[in-house]
């Protein structure tokens, strides 16, 4: 298989972690903003509402939750922390609105966990 074709497949494997994580956070009554929000520092993968609070989630999947969790280092937390106060200027109360940043571990069967307030913001 060429690089081309792993990374496609790889993208759709992505997507579709997005989309089961999406569906659990709604499952549990934190509706979905946005999803692959842009920003200039970077990309949130979603965006979910606490009430009036926000949950930042970054989704990482790899072959087991180590892997997955190892992917995410200083430089894009700092991306996508950069990124979420971009976003938080658009909220009625700006950088005063209560959120989290969750990060949600994805593995080759498909099984996640998800670890809330990973970034120790609140």
């Amino acid at each position: 298989m060429d690089r081309r074709s792993r990374g496609r497949i790889e993208y759709h494997a992505g997507l579709s972690a997005e989309d089961s994580i999406a569906r659990d956070y709604e499952r549990r009554g934190f509706p979905v903003a946005r999803r692959r929000w842009r920003g200039k520092g970077g990309e949130i993968d979603l965006i979910a509402r606490d009430g009036d609070a926000l949950i930042f989630i970054e989704v990482k999947k790899s072959r087991d939750f180590d892997t997955a969790a190892q992917r995410l280092g200083p430089r894009q937390m700092a991306r996508l922390c950069q990124s979420a106060e971009e976003f938080l200027g658009g909220e009625p109360r700006g950088l005063l609105t209560e959120m989290r940043f969750d990060v949600a571990l994805v593995d080759a069967q498909g099984r996640h966990k998800i670890v809330e307030n990973a970034f120790g913001a609140a």
